[in-house]
Formats: structure tokens, sequence, C-alpha cells
């Protein structure tokens, strides 16, 4: 039987992430990166790699700092990603011909063919993680998102 204070735990997160907005995206946005890494590594890759590897074959080779700005990933962590990616041939730096000072990461075809594997796994993880919304609850929460991080479609 369950003590007092359990009971008391089950109650108390509900009403506090109902009062406290912030609280429930915070756990909730917690809750999918932990589902998110799970689900990543089973197809052999992080999900900050297949951020990387998906931006490169969508805008071609660009600079870490691109990167690292374009997907709001903490400049220091990109360095180790695009490491680990060059390491397994999944990407290549060379220098930009625009700016001799930096590099561009480019795409390989083993990066390519890693990121068709990591694609197909995404619409199965969206279904499992999002399963309690109905597609236009998706819509909206993904429109409601956009708007508090100011994207435009």
């Amino acid at each position: 039987m369950p003590s007092k204070t359990a009971d008391r735990e089950a109650v108390y997160f509900p009403k506090l992430a109902a009062e406290r907005l912030d609280i429930a995206l915070c756990r909730a946005s917690t809750a999918v990166a932990r589902a998110a890494e799970a689900r990543a590594h089973e197809s052999g890759i992080g999900v900050g790699q297949h951020l990387v590897l998906k931006m490169l074959a969508e805008v071609g080779p660009c600079s870490q700092r691109v990167l690292s700005d374009e997907l709001r990933i903490d400049r220091s962590v990109m360095v180790g990603v695009c490491d680990g990616l060059e390491r397994a041939g999944h990407v290549r730096r060379e220098r930009d011909a625009g700016d001799r000072r930096a590099y561009a990461v480019t795409l390989t075809d083993s990066g390519r063919r890693l990121l068709d594997r990591a694609e197909n796994a995404v619409p199965g993880f969206l279904d499992d993680t999002f399963e309690e919304l109905t597609t236009a609850e998706r819509e909206q929460l993904s429109a409601l998102l956009g708007k508090l991080l100011r994207i435009h479609p």
C-alpha cells in the first residue's frame, strides 16, 4: 500500500506543472531528450551527430561555428561532435575557400548512409514519444514551440 508521502508526491507534480508552465516544459524536454538519445544510439548515432549530418545534407559544407549557431549546440560540444564524426569517416574538414582561417565540415558518403538510417528511425520515434497527442495536438505543439523559439515557417 502506498505511503501518504507517495500519495502527496503523485498529486503534487501535476499541480505544480499546471501552475508553472516553465517547470512542465523543462520536464517534458528532459523526457523527450532522454528518449531521443536512447533511440538515436540504437541507430548508432547521437542526437547532436544526427543534427549535424542532417544540416550538412540540407545546406552543404559549413563551418563548425555555423553548425553550432544554427543547431544551438555549444561550440565546445560541437568540436567533440565533429571530431567523432570525422574519426568515423562520416564528415571531412577542409579549408574553407571563403575564409582560409576556417574549416568547412563536409558530409561523406558514409555520413549520408548513416543519416539515412537515422532518418528512417525518426517517424517511429516521434509516434512512440508523442503517442498521447493527436495529429492536431502535435501540430499545435509544434506551432506553440515555434512561437516560443521565435521560429517562423
